[in-house]
């Protein structure tokens, strides 16, 4: 029986991985048309299917999921071995992924990991700005940032920041127009900037907490975003109230520009934390990474 080739097995476990043949040949670095020719052999060599082709995706045949469950992880295995090979040269090296929001990439991650991208020049991040769950296992992340709240169990989540609480704010304009919520009942009579959750589609119901009491309050007003960003901007605007996490807004509460309501009414949280699968071998520079990211409790942000 001839050998079979390895680089048409990594093209078919990319493919099965990515759902498409564009985003397995961008992640591969080959053409499609050579992606294409690879599985081919590869099924041929078999004699048996083991991609379903349709005109928008890509999805393993049962063939093909017995054999990403035979051999997916080992690639995985072997791209960790020649990872940890780094810690035999002067200095470790390699990628690291991670995927985070916006604001905390740029309070949190930069200033912390810029000391050791200078220490360590053959080391290389990339990150991946999204504020929907991703699976950082299917989608081939070393790590990926999210509120401790929302971890699932079977991640190591380390602490990169201080527990946290959500703040209710609106610009000094609006609540000069308008009254000062005292309770989260009165939010519905404001004008409230809604989001959009990126993974069930609807609109996020403003939780509350007081001495064990707990309201969740679902707000009107005329503005609805996916992402934080815009909606501190309208909040600046007076266009409304905005409930956000308060490391988004603190820079414009202590400068004036936001109003700070029902805090009282907001508890504390696990912050912000760096999650990874427990059974993957981290490498030198993911370690590295992990160092300087994690909260001693001491340090600000």
């Amino acid at each position: 029986m001839p050998r079979r080739n390895l680089n048409d097995l990594l093209a078919f476990v990319t493919v099965a991985r990515e759902g498409s043949f564009t985003k397995a040949a961008g992640t591969l670095g080959v053409t499609q048309s050579a992606l294409s020719q690879a599985i081919r052999g590869l099924e041929e060599g078999l004699q048996i299917r083991l991609l379903t082709r349709t005109t928008r995706s890509v999805a393993p045949t049962s063939a093909g999921e017995r054999l990403m469950k035979a051999i997916g992880h080992r690639f995985e295995e072997i791209e960790a071995e020649l990872d940890a090979l780094t810690e035999l040269r002067d200095k470790p090296a390699g990628t690291v992924r991670i995927t985070c929001g916006d604001n905390v990439l740029h309070t949190v991650l930069l200033p912390r990991l810029t000391p050791l991208l200078r220490e360590y020049p053959d080391i290389t991040l990339e990150f991946d700005v999204n504020y929907s769950f991703r699976d950082i296992v299917a989608d081939r992340f070393d790590a990926g940032v999210r509120m401790g709240n929302t971890i699932d169990n079977d991640m190591i989540a380390v602490p990169i920041g201080p527990p946290l609480q959500m703040a209710v704010v609106a610009s000094p304009g609006y609540f000069a127009a308008n009254p000062i919520p005292r309770t989260p009942a009165d939010l519905t009579k404001h004008a409230c900037i809604n989001q959009r959750m990126p993974t069930s589609g609807g609109l996020y119901v403003w939780d509350f907490e007081k001495r064990g009491r707990k309201i969740n309050v679902r707000v009107d007003g005329p503005l609805i975003f996916n992402t934080a960003p815009p909606q501190v901007d309208a909040s600046l605007a007076g266009l409304g109230i905005s409930l956000l996490p308060e490391d988004e807004l603190m820079s414009h509460i202590d400068a004036g520009r936001l109003v700070r309501v029902l805090q009282d009414w907001c508890p504390k949280f696990a912050g912000y934390h760096l999650y990874y699968p427990s059974k993957r071998q981290p490498s030198p520079a993911f370690s590295l990474v992990v160092k300087a990211l994690r909260f001693s409790g001491t340090r600000q942000q």
